[in-house]
């Protein structure tokens, strides 16, 4: 009886496939490829097909979102996507673009919910932007120091910064558009560049940064006077790396 009852409990896994069909980890692959059901959220057809590759029955949670409504409606209705299955017995693979815990609140809420009702489930670790922006701009995080946050939440915060010490703001591209990604809000990169300016030189160089998300292709390495950063041109996609300043 006891076999029979262990047959039915349910999983759920979370992996990440990578910035990048390509940095999918062996780990993932097998988790991929063993699993009942598959779901999985990516931006770009690559990764979509090694993913049905690997599982021929995988399905996008792409569906989940719906024109004009906030994000976490779609947030909870992937929860319960991931979740449904894993209650009925089945081993649920989540697949998340670049690191699954990296800004992704539904592998966080799926993987809370299922522990809550003792379903086993677990998170492995992905290849996020940040390691990339790490390898791409031969950064040591280790060396002044990384601070690291969300652009909106770092100028609605404003917490304390030290200069000295390396500065990642994510999700620049989408600034003030707390639920959305249709562009940074009006005057919100004014007001960002208002605020690093209270903590570095005008002519302080920073660098914004996109991974790339095809091997063979560079990344976006575009070195520009913070001064000038409300005039350029961002996408969803962009991170602002402000390197440190000398030590006084």
């Amino acid at each position: 009886m006891a076999h029979g009852h262990a047959a039915l409990s349910g999983a759920l896994v979370v992996v990440g496939t990578g910035i990048g069909a390509t940095r999918l980890t062996f780990e993932a692959r097998s988790a991929i490829q063993n699993a009942d059901e598959v779901l999985f959220l990516v931006p770009d057809l690559v990764s979509e097909e090694v993913i049905r590759s690997l599982n021929p029955a995988a399905r996008s949670l792409e569906s989940c979102y719906a024109n004009g409504e906030p994000r976490i409606e779609a947030y909870e209705r992937m929860v319960n996507e991931l979740l449904t299955p894993a209650r009925a017995g089945r081993r649920v693979c989540a697949a998340f673009y670049g690191h699954p815990g990296v800004f992704v609140h539904p592998s966080h809420e799926a993987v809370r919910r299922a522990r809550a009702e003792g379903i086993e489930a677990r998170m492995q670790p992905g290849i996020s932007a940040e390691d990339c922006l790490f390898a791409d701009l031969a950064l040591d995080p280790g060396a002044a120091g990384c601070q690291s946050y969300e652009a909106t939440r770092f100028l609605e915060r404003r917490p304390a910064i030290e200069p000295t010490a390396a500065l990642v703001l994510w999700q620049i591209g989408v600034l003030g558009e707390r639920a959305s990604a249709f562009g940074p809000l009006p005057g919100a990169l004014a007001r960002l560049v208002e605020r690093l300016l209270e903590l570095y030189p005008p002519d302080h160089e920073a660098v914004l940064y996109e991974a790339a998300p095809y091997p063979g292709v560079d990344p976006v390495v575009r070195r520009v006077p913070l001064r000038a950063l409300a005039e350029d041109e961002l996408t969803p996609l962009s991170t602002l790396y402000v390197p440190p300043l000398a030590p006084r």
